[in-house]
């Protein structure tokens, strides 16, 4: 009975062991490609939760390269010993098999991720919540030009939590043998990053920010910051 259990279950186990062992593949670039073996997000993590059920569910706009998303989850484990009270959102990244993801010019090949903008109450410090249950009209909010919500100086971008952010992820990015390629952040607020209590450490980096974005895609930068990573 037992050696006729096992040879049933044996190509089970075989069959998980190789699952395990599938790596993603990114084909192409960002603007024109694929995602061979894509890895999704889990809806909810300690301390992020992907931002729309919409996007997730049906769209299933939430995948990406393996190793992009083994970066950004241990990014989250990393800040979670520094802020535990600091929930993070992640937004729109790749179809299941990459490809056009309209109306996205890029997020094709599984290296692209929409992070959600943290916010917090200018007066106690404290974070803002409030507008991070919108699902995909998040994409719609605005910020005036020094990252203050609706022009209001009660709520603005968080840009410390930002700028840790963005370390964390390059910090594990070279451990897994990537990098950070490319940040989309509307122009007129890097300068408000940059100020920031890690804004000098985040320059020093090299990481490339776009200098220059249409007036249409720079103003659909401030909600969330675009991030490239590179494969090496």
């Amino acid at each position: 009975m037992i050696r006729y259990t096992l040879l049933i279950l044996f190509p089970l186990i075989i069959s998980c062991k190789n699952q395990k062992e599938i790596k993603s593949i990114s084909v192409g670039s960002v603007k024109n490609g694929s995602l061979k073996n894509g890895t999704k997000f889990s809806y909810k993590g300690k301390n992020y939760s992907y931002f729309s059920s919409t996007s997730y569910f049906i769209l299933s706009r939430c995948y990406v390269n393996d190793r992009v998303k083994n970066v950004t989850v241990k990014s989250y484990k990393n800040l979670n010993k520094i802020f535990p009270k600091q929930k993070w959102g992640i937004m729109e990244c790749s179809r299941k098999n990459g490809g056009k993801m309209k109306p996205h010019r890029t997020h094709q090949n599984g290296t692209s991720i929409d992070f959600m903008t943290p916010m917090k109450w200018v007066k106690s410090n404290k974070q803002f919540r409030w507008k991070a249950h919108l699902g995909v009209w998040h994409y719609l909010i605005n910020f005036d030009k020094d990252g203050y919500l609706n022009k209001r100086k009660k709520v603005q971008i968080d840009f410390d939590m930002i700028a840790y952010h963005i370390l964390e992820l390059n910090k594990e990015a070279k451990a897994e043998g990537l990098y950070i390629k490319k940040v989309l952040l509307k122009i007129n607020l890097k300068d408000n990053l940059f100020k920031s209590k890690l804004g000098a450490k985040l320059k020093k980096t090299g990481i490339y920010f776009a200098k220059y974005l249409t007036p249409m895609i720079d103003n659909m930068h401030d909600d969330h910051y675009h991030i490239d990573f590179g494969i090496r």
